[in-house]
């Protein structure tokens, strides 16, 4: 993967994926989290996605992309750390393949910038219709959230984690705040993000040719806008804390646990290969210790994983346990962590662990979606304006291979438990005290 400098604040990545059929183009806007423009941000690529100035409305905008053999458009957002980062992207099959030699890579990039640059306005603002059906969807699934209790748990120990921190924004927005967002407010949001996001451009499937044409392209673009690209926010930790423990109460049959810990400092990048084989070791695997030891030896509950992230220096505990059973659940996971950190690892688990990690990154490239995911996660990780390399699937693959025993137990040692957030019956609760 190439990536260069463009216009300040503004990358092209690309690759040429000339083993694919397909090509993609992919405009990422990312900019430090706000907590008083949270919900627009989360609002804003629903209403994006529905279509722009040259196709309105979505019939429009799926028979363009139907005559483009299936080309498929798609705005999301992506929560990153302390960072919002808001996507537009198209994918289609490449030019050489179509049957009458049409420009579909020049297609593409008109729909990907009117996404992007140019939406359905009216009287200068979010189309009104459009802005409510949207608010409606989000609310429904800021609303839903509660009725699914394991995503519930943990966003309520991610609450009390990280606080009044950079980190404690609430990228999905915030349900009180959804009916008072107005058109214009949305408009706010939007032209905001234009001027101060970091822009990373990837482009993969596409010659040279084309790719330059796409970065003219959207330099002409930007050209016509104010540009004050703010520095992203920096990878970031919770201070170590001694531990706090908060349970809620619901008539459910399923109790559910989720414990938070931090490295107490920003994890580097030099240090996630072996992040990675400690997660797979202690929870992130089916020959993890958590999921051989805490589920299937002790039965004290129905799932149990580990994962970890690199923006927060934080790892989470997820596990539903019978109600009787969530301190013992508790205790077995703390013990789990510390006999990896002072007990013997065998070589066979070791292995069995790299080898698995090792199988699945096999397949990132499988797909550009799985390289778009992959380098611009580097690109964040890094640091949008840092000289840091960016580490390629086949690089991360050497560097796990490298990763020792004292290295993972070196990553394990430095975690300590801030949260516990336990979601149980109000009986259960009481008979615990």
């Amino acid at each position: 993967m190439e990536r260069t400098l463009i216009a300040p604040g503004v990358h092209l990545s690309c690759d040429p994926a000339s083993k694919f059929n397909r090509c993609r183009i992919s405009i990422h806007f990312a900019f430090p989290a706000e907590r008083k423009t949270a919900t627009a941000h989360a609002l804003l690529p629903l209403v994006m996605e529905r279509g722009y100035a040259d196709c309105p409305d979505m019939t429009r905008l799926t028979k363009k992309l139907a005559k483009l053999y299936g080309a498929d458009l798609t705005v999301d957002a992506r929560p990153m750390g302390c960072n919002h980062n808001l996507c537009v992207s198209v994918t289609g099959i490449k030019d050489a393949f179509a049957l009458e030699g049409e420009g579909l890579t020049a297609e593409y990039t008109k729909i990907a910038l009117g996404a992007a640059f140019h939406p359905y306005l009216v009287d200068g603002c979010f189309d009104p219709q459009a802005v409510s059906i949207e608010k409606q969807m989000l609310k429904k699934g800021l609303e839903d959230e509660i009725n699914d209790k394991r995503i519930y748990c943990l966003h309520q120990a991610n609450r009390e984690f990280f606080g009044d921190s950079p980190a404690g924004v609430r990228q999905e927005g915030y349900l009180e705040e959804v009916d008072g967002l107005t058109p214009a407010m949305l408009t706010a949001a939007y032209r905001q993000m234009l001027r101060t996001a970091n822009i990373e451009l990837l482009v993969l499937g596409c010659d040279a040719a084309q790719t330059a044409a796409i970065r003219d392209a959207l330099l002409a673009e930007l050209a016509c806008i104010d540009r004050a690209p703010l520095p992203l926010v920096e990878n970031m930790a919770m201070p170590a804390i001694a531990p706090v423990h908060k349970t809620e109460n619901y008539d459910m049959v399923q109790a559910k646990l989720c414990m938070l810990f931090t490295l107490g400092q920003p994890m580097q990048p030099q240090q996630l290969a072996a992040v990675r084989l400690a997660m797979a070791l202690y929870g992130g695997s089916v020959t993890s210790r958590l999921f051989l030891n805490v589920r299937e030896r002790d039965h004290l509950c129905y799932y149990c994983s580990s994962s970890f992230q690199s923006f927060t220096g934080s790892m989470a505990v997820n596990s539903g346990v019978e109600h009787a059973d969530a301190a013992r659940a508790e205790q077995a996971i703390l013990k789990e962590l510390a006999d990896l950190c002072t007990g013997p690892i065998t070589d066979e688990e070791f292995e069995d662990c790299r080898r698995g990690l090792l199988s699945g990154m096999n397949g990132v490239e499988d797909s550009l979606g799985g390289i778009e995911s992959w380098y611009y996660i580097e690109v964040l990780r890094a640091g949008a304006n840092s000289a840091a390399p960016i580490q390629s699937p086949e690089q991360a693959r050497n560097a796990l291979r490298a990763v020792t025993k004292d290295e993972v137990r070196d990553i394990l040692r430095r975690l300590t438990l801030s949260v516990s957030y336990l979601l149980t019956k109000e009986d259960a609760a009481h008979a615990a005290e």
